[in-house]
């Protein structure tokens, strides 16, 4: 693993809180130039430890009012029947998130819709579509308690 020292991990937080602060900004905040900085940033990024920079986005402004976890179970399990989960859960544009997970259930999905029709919609139109589907179970979520980054603490 690449060495990750306490200025690295300083310059990591202050980009995870904002990714659009500049090295300008970092330098000051961490009382250093600004050459340093960039290149503290530019060998993070290189050793992938900074793997893209991204945006968030206020989901309930764009409407998208509904978060949904659904644990997905398939019929058979051969790993010809993963894959072709996996790349086809790929083309839903609702599933914003998918792990395979262990236990009971084979896929942990996150999903963002609209509303209740929306996902009724999804579920009936899309991912019971796919093959191999054997159970699904849905959570709604009600309430956002914590939402971080690994280096949130």
């Amino acid at each position: 693993m690449e060495h990750i020292d306490p200025v690295d991990l300083k310059i990591l937080k202050l980009l995870v809180k904002d990714g659009l602060i500049t090295n300008k900004e970092i330098a000051a905040e961490l009382n250093l130039t600004t050459t340093p900085v960039h290149e503290r940033v530019k060998r993070l990024r290189r050793d992938g430890i900074i793997e893209k920079y991204t945006i968030e986005l206020n989901r309930k402004k764009l409407h998208k009012n509904l978060m949904v976890f659904c644990a997905v179970s398939l019929k058979e399990h051969a790993a010809e029947f993963l894959t072709r989960f996996e790349n086809d859960v790929q083309t839903l544009h609702e599933v914003v998130e998918c792990y395979c997970i262990s236990g009971g259930a084979d896929f942990l999905l996150k999903i963002i819709v609209s509303d209740m029709d929306d996902y009724k919609e999804f579920i009936l139109n899309k991912l019971s579509a796919l093959p191999n589907i054997g159970n699904a179970q849905s959570q709604f979520v009600v309430k956002e308690v914590k939402q971080s980054s690994i280096l949130d603490r």
